[in-house]
């Protein structure tokens, strides 16, 4: 089996003159990344790699997260992510290490939801009706496959086991 952890960054600002790469974390994203990461850590989801996009609030979301998750996976920090289409994240999923059966990505939308959208199949019913074809900001969507290796892995051939956003985290503290 292999597990595909999609993570949408939290919230970020936007400030006049400051290019969309270099968008840091609003406080509330901060607190949305931070709710995700104990979230994951409360439910046992341990990835073994992260990729992660090189844009900041990227890289902000998964340094917040990071904290909670033990032991810490190991890290790429992946410039293909950022404003990655679906196909092209597909492609960065079905390379991934052999090695590792449970992966976790930190990006953006549209490409992240949109690729949900092609993986899933089916699944947990709650986990369905709280994904409805959406990730918001900091939205975590955990994704199963039968596959024994990354490269089988095929579009509608993934089962969401979990779908959470930050503010039902927090509802589950």
């Amino acid at each position: 089996m292999r597990r595909l952890m999609l993570l949408r960054h939290a919230k970020a600002l936007r400030a006049e003159g400051l290019q969309d790469f270099d968008r840091p974390l609003s406080t509330a994203g901060r607190d949305q990344a931070r709710l995700i990461g104990e979230f994951m850590a409360s439910r046992g989801l341990a990835p073994g790699l992260v990729l992660v996009s090189t844009a900041l609030r990227a890289r902000e979301t998964f340094d917040l997260v990071d904290i909670f998750l033990h032991p810490p996976p190991g890290r790429v920090d992946e410039p293909l992510i950022y404003e990655a289409t679906a196909s092209s994240l597909f492609d960065i999923a079905r390379g991934l290490p052999g090695g590792q059966p449970s992966v976790l990505l930190v990006g953006h939308n549209p490409g992240f939801e949109e690729l949900a959208n092609e993986l899933i199949s089916a699944g947990d019913g709650t986990a369905l009706a709280r994904f409805h074809g959406h990730m918001t900001m900091g939205a975590l969507a955990v994704i199963d496959f039968k596959a024994e290796r990354w490269n089988k892995i095929e579009g509608r051939g993934g089962s969401l086991a979990l779908f959470v956003t930050p503010a039902l985290a927090e509802a589950k503290k």
